[in-house]
């Protein structure tokens, strides 16, 4: 308070010399300072506060602050340095920006030219990218500028540590480093011993800084949804399994006793798990549930993975595609596979000895029986049966596809800025959805259907529904592209990864996020959840792969070893092993079970940064390719692991 009377005293000293009588009577009246004497304020005081606001246009002292910032955060206690050295990159990025806006361009490019190359290095791209602004009319429409200006740069931070540097700050009297600090930067204070180097490096790398841990307050259900009771049509299994085996005839009585436990095993709710009507979701039809049941027949004969026995892994290579292929994706049943190309052409096969039927004409369906009971398959035209089908609409490179769940339908999302949804029946484009101004990076479709999310480079991701051909939900906030989505197992949540280098997990029903994730340092190409919800994954061009654990947002694991970036996640249908598969043509299998093991004995402490475990103990093997960069990694519903690459003859 004393230090603003006397910045009000000075302002008012210099209102009183140019004899302004009825502004120094209402800053007066307006600050309650009218019974104040004549001369109140020490000359030497008054002065020293113009000196600091006069100093502030003065381009030659920024580099000396900098440099004096430097050398105290150098010669702090070991225990408060790491934490301290966090600011320097925002107060040099800030006092660049300043010097820049007031026309001292030499200045300017001295600071970033002395001081930028010893930034860290995820930080460069970003420093390459401001050094080209050097004139004030080229900051409006600069991703950097406009970042830093409108964005908080956020440092977790104990109380300590922040004390000590508000005191150098005063006792130096570094107005421009005070003045960067108050407006541009935001402490997130703890209580506690201040952070050490691994945990500061930890969570660092965003571009505007660490989460604030109010960002992660917000209770998330993770748990999964109660499965629909689809016991009652047990009892009638569906008639094709049975022509194809022999002993089909007892083989519900031998499976009976297996099942009963799984059904009743689901039944259970999961405390963590949101309100089944926290969000619409589609009605389950008949097929729907003899889909459901055909899933939990081959989930009985599913095979349970561990350290000791590592899936089967079966690798499907694409010849002649090196620069034509974008993207891969496997249906939930793995019975399809589809492919994008550079061309904007997308090829679909069978992954069964079943060929891709198509619909028959409309004069011919009018002759079908409709209450037949197999209607379904009458609709379908074996004489135009192919095993291979091409799908063309797009007018730029198709960068992802989705199957819908029941696999009626499949999404495409392209650089010509749409999402396409294609009809698996007819194999026609049957709607073209329209919203995003830029390239769409990724579409995937809800584990229940009915929704699907997509993600641009307009640094948005929009939720939409089949029926509406408006985006129901636009997820804005993160700061660059938006370039991997996908959503959670229970439909209630879509996680997202973007170049700004974090992750963030928004809120289906509201929209807003719940989760913002910070510690790759460099963009995010791939995510997945596990099995249960409760942690999610994520691959980096930083080379790592980092597990969150959604319950308080904090980061447990970072799994190192790749040698380029993760493209490809998935986990095992068991939710024992992770797969990672990389552009350095290598597959690599975690073990997650020991890691969740090894997390749960822990007391967490949510207070600040918990331990970051290294993934090396969890490494279970690495299979190399000869030379494909994984596209896709999927597990079958029995634990089988399928992985789609291109040969790459240039490696």
């Amino acid at each position: 308070m004393a230090q603003n009377k006397t910045d009000l005293l000075a302002v008012l000293a210099v209102v009183k010399k140019y004899n302004l009588k009825s502004t120094e009577e209402l800053l007066k009246k307006e600050a309650g300072l009218t019974d104040i004497p004549e001369n109140v304020a020490g000359e030497a005081e008054v002065n020293s506060v113009l000196a600091a606001y006069k100093s502030e246009g003065d381009p030659d002292i920024y580099e000396n602050s900098y440099m004096e910032l430097r050398r105290f955060v150098e010669e702090s206690l070991d225990i408060y340095k790491h934490e301290l050295a966090l600011i320097l990159y925002p107060v040099l990025v800030h006092m660049y920006i300043e010097l820049v806006y007031n026309s001292h361009e030499v200045q300017a490019k001295k600071l970033i030219t002395k001081f930028g190359p010893e930034q860290e290095y995820y930080y460069q791209d970003e420093l390459a990218k401001l050094a080209m602004v050097t004139k004030r009319d080229e900051m409006s429409g600069n991703d950097i500028t406009d970042t830093f200006k409108s964005n908080a740069f956020t440092i977790r931070i104990s109380r300590d540590t922040l004390s000590l540097l508000k005191r150098h700050l005063h006792e130096k009297k570094a107005s421009v480093i005070l003045n960067i600090v108050n407006e541009h930067m935001y402490f997130d204070l703890y209580e506690g011993v201040a952070r050490n180097k691994a945990q500061c490096d930890a969570t660092s790398g965003a571009m505007t800084g660490e989460a604030k841990r109010q960002d992660n307050k917000i209770k998330v259900y993770y748990g999964l949804l109660k499965e629909p009771d689809v016991q009652t049509l047990v009892a009638a299994p569906p008639e094709e399994d049975d022509d194809m085996d022999p002993d089909a005839p007892d083989k519900p009585k031998k499976k009976k006793p297996k099942k009963d436990p799984l059904f009743s095993k689901k039944s259970k709710s999961d405390p963590n798990a949101p309100p089944l009507d926290r969000i619409p979701l589609p009605k389950l039809k008949d097929v729907d549930k003899m889909e459901k049941i055909k899933a939990l027949r081959e989930s009985t004969k599913r095979v349970n993975l561990g350290p000791d026995l590592l899936p089967s892994i079966c690798m499907y290579t694409l010849l002649n595609a090196n620069h034509t292929v974008t993207c891969a994706d496997f249906s939930e049943d793995s019975s399809l596979l589809s492919v994008g190309f550079v061309d904007s052409s997308i090829k679909v096969w069978s992954m069964t000895p079943m060929k891709l039927r198509e619909m028959k004409s409309a004069d011919q369906l009018k002759e079908i029986d409709r209450d037949a009971e197999d209607v379904l398959i009458r609709m379908l035209d074996d004489r135009k049966a192919e095993s291979c089908r091409t799908l063309l609409g797009h007018s730029g490179p198709v960068y992802r596809t989705s199957f819908a769940p029941d696999r009626t339908m499949l999404l495409s999302c392209s650089e010509d800025s749409t999402v396409r949804l294609w009809s698996l029946h007819t194999w026609t484009c049957v709607v073209v959805y329209k919203g995003h101004q830029y390239p769409v990076w990724d579409v995937r479709f809800s584990p229940h259907g009915h929704y699907f999310v997509s993600c641009s480079h307009d640094r948005t991701a929009r939720l939409w529904s089949t029926d509406s051909h408006q985006p129901l939900r636009i997820f804005a906030g993160h700061l660059s592209d938006v370039d991997v989505c996908i959503f959670h197992p229970n439909s209630n949540y879509v996680a997202t990864g973007s170049s700004d280098r974090t992750v963030r997990l928004w809120d289906v029903c509201v929209g807003n996020h719940h989760r913002l994730l910070t510690g790759h340092k460099a963009p995010i190409y791939s995510l997945a959840f596990s099995i249960c919800g409760r942690y999610l994954a994520s691959g980096s061009a930083d080379k790592r792969v980092l597990i969150w654990d959604l319950a308080h947002g904090h980061l447990i694991a970072a799994l190192t070893g790749h040698t380029a970036s993760i493209h490809s996640l998935c986990f095992s249908r068991d939710g024992t092993i992770l797969g990672t598969g990389g552009l350095d043509c290598a597959l690599k299998l975690w073990d997650f079970t020991k890691l969740v093991d090894d997390i749960s004995g822990e007391n967490v402490n949510v207070s600040h940064n918990p331990d970051v475990r290294d993934g090396e103990p969890y490494l279970l093997r690495t299979f190399p390719t000869k030379q494909s960069p994984f596209l896709t990694l999927h597990f079958t519903r029995r634990n089988l692991l399928l992985g789609v690459g291109m040969y790459d003859l240039g490696m």
